[in-house]
C-alpha cells in the first residue's frame, strides 16, 4: 500500500512538472517563430561538426581553462547522472533494484559515485570563482538565481550519495569502499542506525532528490540555464559562412515599409533563437573594448535585455502566459492588462499598456553605437551567440527608418557621397598619394596594358597623410618584386564598409556597385588592400554583388614574395615591436601567423606579444564607425590598447592596418612618448630592410 501511494505521488508530480517544463519550452519556441524565416543553407557537415567541436567538444570554454574544466566536467557529469537516475527511480518502489549489468554493475556503480563527487567539486569551485574569487565577468548582476542554481546543484550531487548511502543502510549491507567509495562513507557513519531509519532516511533523500530534479527541470527554460536546451540548436543552425557577413538589404522589394530591425519580431528566427542560449557567463562583456572602457554596451547586457523583452511582449502578442516565476515575467501582469484591453476593444488602453520600444527603452542609442565591431564578444561566446549583426540591424533601423543618425556619422555620410572619401576631400586628389615619392612607380589602370594585381588602395592610404606612407611602402615593394600592378587612381571609390556597419546599406550598395562596375571594366582578377576593413568587405561581402576576383591583403602579398625569395629583407631594422592585431584581418579573417613570419624575417626585429593578441587582441577602437564618432563615455579605448603595449617597453608598435596605426599613433601622443616609440605599419618594415 505505501508503495502503491508512493508511486501513485511519484507520478502526479512528475506529470504536473512535465507539463510545466513543456508548457514553458513551447512558449519559448512560440516566441522565436514570431521572428522573420532565416535564409537557411544545410551545409550539414559544417553545421554537425560545429556542434562537435563546440558543443560536445566545449573549444571555447576553454578559453578560460579553469572553467572550461570545470564546465566540462559538469556537462558531461549531468549526462552521466542522468543514466543512473533511471535506476534511481526505480530504487523508490523495488527495494535494491539494480541495473542487469550483472558483474559489470560494480563498475557503473563506481563511474557513478565519482562523477557525482566530481560534479560536487565543480559546483563548489564554480560556486568559489563568483562568490570567492570574485571573478570580474560574473558580477555583473545580483539576483540570487546564481545562488539557486549553485544550491540546487550542490543538494543534487550530495542527496544522490546520501540516497545510495542510505539505501545499503537500509538493506544491511557492508560498507564498500573500492565500488561504492563515496556512499560507502555513509554506510559506515550510519550502519548502527537500523534497517528502518535506514529505510526512512533513504525514501527522504530519494525524494528530495527526486523533487530537485523536478523543479530544476522546471526551472532550467526560464533561466540562463536554458542554454542547456538551446546552445545546441543555436550552434547548429548559426550562420554559415564568412564570420561576421552581413546580410543583405532588398531595396527593390516594394512591399518592404521599414529597414533594418525597430521590433524584436523583426530579427530573424536564428538571431532569437541566440537570446535564449545565452549562458550569462559575462565573457563577451569580459572582452568587450566599449564596456572595458567605461561605455553604457555590455554585449551580455544587451543579449540578456533582448531575451526579456522577447518573452514578455512573446507572452503579449501569442497570449501564452505559462506559469513561470516572477523574475522572468517582470510584466506579466501589464501584459495580461494588455491583452484583455484588446479582447475587451480598449485599443487604447491596450497601447498605453503595451511592452516598452526595442530601440530607446530597451536598448540606448549610445550602446548601438559603442560598438567597434571588433568581434571579440563572438569569439569568446561558447553558445555561438552573434552580437555584432544586431546591433548594426538596429542601426540600420535608426540611419534608414527613422533618419536618426549622430551628427559625425551624418558628416561622414554626406563626405562619402559627395567626394567618396570621409574627410570630404577633392576626389580628385586621390591619386596624389603618389607625389613626393620618385622611387616607385605606381601607374594607373589606363597606363597598363596588362596587370596582375589591382592595388586597391582606400580612402586612407589615398587622403590621409600618414596611411598614404603605408601606400608608398607597399608599393615599394611591388616594384622591387617585378610585381605588374596598377590603380584605379581616381575612378575608384571608398569601399562603403564603414558606411555599411554604421548602419547605411544604401550607401553601402551604391559604392559597392560601382567599384565592381570598374573592376569589370578593367577585367580585374585580383585584388590586394592595405585596408583590413576594405579587403573582408571585398573579400566576403563583395561577391554576393557581383565581384568575381581574389583577394589579398598586403601582408599576404608580402609573405608571398618573401617565400618565393622575390625580396629578400637583409638590412638590420634594430626594433622591439610590439605587436597589434586588427580585428579585420584577425578576429574576421583568421590571419595571425602571417604578419609574425613577416617581422620574423627581418633582421633585427624582436617581436613581443601583448597580454592580449592573436584571437583575443584587443580593439584600436576605429571599427564600426568608430573612427569617425568622438568617444565621450569613459576612456578612450585607442588609449587603453596603447598602454597595453608600453607596458612592454617596446621601440616600436607593429600594425598592419591604416586605422589601427592613427589610433595608435594618437595613443603615443596623448601619452607623450611619440618621440620614443614609432608606430609602423609591416609594410614600412620591410622596405626598411630592403637593399635599396
Amino acid at each position: 500500500m505505501v508503495t502503491l501511494i508512493n508511486f501513485i505521488i511519484f507520478l502526479t508530480v512528475t506529470a504536473y512538472a512535465l507539463y510545466l517544463f513543456f508548457q514553458v519550452v513551447y512558449s519559448r519556441y512560440v516566441f522565436v517563430k514570431l521572428g522573420k524565416q532565416p535564409d537557411f543553407e544545410p551545409n550539414l557537415k559544417e553545421r554537425l561538426n560545429a556542434v562537435l567541436v563546440n558543443v560536445f567538444g566545449q573549444r571555447k570554454l576553454f578559453k578560460d581553462k579553469k572553467s572550461g574544466c570545470l564546465h566540462l566536467i559538469l556537462f558531461y557529469g549531468f549526462m552521466i547522472i542522468q543514466i543512473g537516475l533511471i535506476e534511481i527511480i526505480i530504487k523508490g518502489f523495488i527495494n535494491g533494484y539494480e541495473f542487469p549489468f550483472g558483474d559489470a554493475h560494480k563498475y557503473f556503480s563506481l563511474m557513478q559515485e565519482w562523477t557525482t563527487f566530481l560534479m560536487l567539486c565543480a559546483v563548489l569551485y564554480a560556486a568559489y570563482r563568483r562568490y570567492g574569487e570574485k571573478l570580474k565577468r560574473l558580477q555583473w548582476k545580483r539576483d540570487g538565481k546564481a545562488a539557486f542554481i549553485y544550491i540546487a546543484l550542490t543538494a543534487l550531487t550530495v542527496s544522490i550519495l546520501l540516497m545510495l548511502g542510505f539505501e545499503q543502510v537500509m538493506l544491511g549491507h557492508e560498507p564498500d569502499f573500492i565500488y561504492a567509495p563515496f556512499s560507502g562513507v555513509i554506510v559506515a557513519l550510519f550502519f548502527g542506525i537500523g534497517t528502518t531509519a535506514g529505510t526512512v532516511l533513504f525514501y527522504v533523500f530519494w525524494w528530495v532528490h527526486l523533487l530537485i530534479v523536478l523543479t530544476f527541470m522546471v526551472f532550467v527554460p526560464q533561466s540562463k540555464q536554458a542554454h542547456e536546451l538551446f546552445a545546441m540548436f543555436n550552434v547548429f543552425f548559426k550562420k554559415v559562412g564568412p564570420v561576421g557577413k552581413l546580410s543583405k538589404i532588398d531595396f527593390e522589394d516594394e512591399e518592404v515599409e521599414e529597414y533594418g530591425v525597430g521590433k524584436i519580431e523583426n530579427f530573424t528566427q536564428q538571431q532569437l533563437i541566440d537570446l535564449y542560449a545565452c549562458a550569462e557567463c559575462g565573457r563577451c562583456t569580459n572582452m568587450c573594448p566599449a564596456s572595458a572602457t567605461g561605455k553604457t554596451l555590455s554585449p551580455m547586457d544587451l543579449i540578456i535585455k533582448m531575451r526579456d523583452h522577447l518573452t514578455e511582449k512573446g507572452a503579449s502578442i501569442t497570449s501564452r502566459t505559462p506559469w513561470m516565476p516572477a523574475f522572468v515575467f517582470k510584466d506579466a501582469k501589464a501584459n495580461q492588462l494588455a491583452l484583455q484591453a484588446r479582447m475587451e476593444g480598449s485599443l487604447e488602453v491596450a497601447a498605453a499598456l503595451e511592452t516598452p520600444s526595442l530601440i530607446g527603452d530597451i536598448i540606448t542609442e549610445e550602446e548601438l553605437w559603442a560598438c567597434t565591431t571588433c568581434r571579440n564578444c563572438e569569439d569568446q561566446c561558447p553558445v555561438s551567440n552573434e552580437h555584432v549583426d544586431k546591433i548594426i540591424d538596429m542601426r540600420r533601423y535608426l540611419v534608414l527608418t527613422e533618419g536618426n543618425i549622430p551628427h559625425e556619422a551624418s558628416r561622414y555620410f554626406q563626405n562619402i557621397e559627395r567626394q567618396s572619401n570621409p574627410w570630404g576631400l577633392n576626389r580628385n586628389q586621390r591619386i596624389q598619394w603618389r607625389e613626393g615619392r620618385e622611387d616607385i612607380c605606381v601607374p594607373t589602370v589606363d597606363e597598363m596594358d596588362e596587370f596582375e594585381y589591382l592595388f586597391f588602395v582606400g580612402s586612407m592610404g589615398s587622403f590621409d597623410t600618414r596611411s598614404q606612407k603605408i601606400a608608398q611602402s607597399f608599393s615599394k615593394i611591388m616594384n622591387v618584386a617585378g610585381v605588374k600592378f596598377a590603380i584605379l587612381g581616381n575612378e575608384e571609390r571608398n569601399s562603403g564598409d564603414t558606411a555599411r556597419r554604421m548602419g547605411n546599406e544604401f550607401l553601402f550598395q551604391q559604392l559597392c556597385q560601382e567599384n565592381i562596375e570598374s573592376f569589370k571594366q578593367y577585367s580585374v582578377k585580383k585584388i590586394v588592400t592595405i585596408d583590413p576593413h576594405a579587403y573582408n568587405c571585398l573579400k566576403h561581402e563583395y561577391p554576393e554583388f557581383g565581384l568575381e576576383a581574389e583577394v589579398y591583403h598586403h601582408t599576404e602579398i608580402i609573405y608571398q614574395l618573401i617565400q618565393e625569395g622575390r625580396i629578400k629583407p637583409s638590412q638590420d631594422v634594430k626594433e622591439t615591436i610590439a605587436y597589434h592585431d586588427s580585428c579585420y584581418i584577425g578576429r574576421y579573417n583568421n590571419i595571425f601567423d602571417i604578419p609574425r613570419h613577416i617581422l620574423k624575417s627581418v633582421p633585427g626585429v624582436q617581436i613581443l606579444e601583448m597580454e592580449r593578441n592573436k584571437q583575443d587582441a584587443m580593439c584600436c577602437g576605429a571599427g564600426g564607425g568608430r573612427m569617425w564618432i568622438e568617444e565621450t563615455q569613459g576612456k578612450r579605448i585607442n588609449i587603453e590598447r596603447t598602454e597595453q603595449a608600453l607596458r612592454l617597453n617596446p621601440t616600436t608598435i607593429g600594425t598592419n592596418c591604416p586605422y589601427c596605426l592613427t589610433m595608435m599613433s594618437d595613443g603615443t601622443k596623448a601619452k607623450e612618448v611619440e618621440d620614443q616609440v614609432k608606430t609602423l605599419d609591416i609594410a614600412e618594415i620591410v622596405e626598411r630592410s630592403l637593399i635599396q
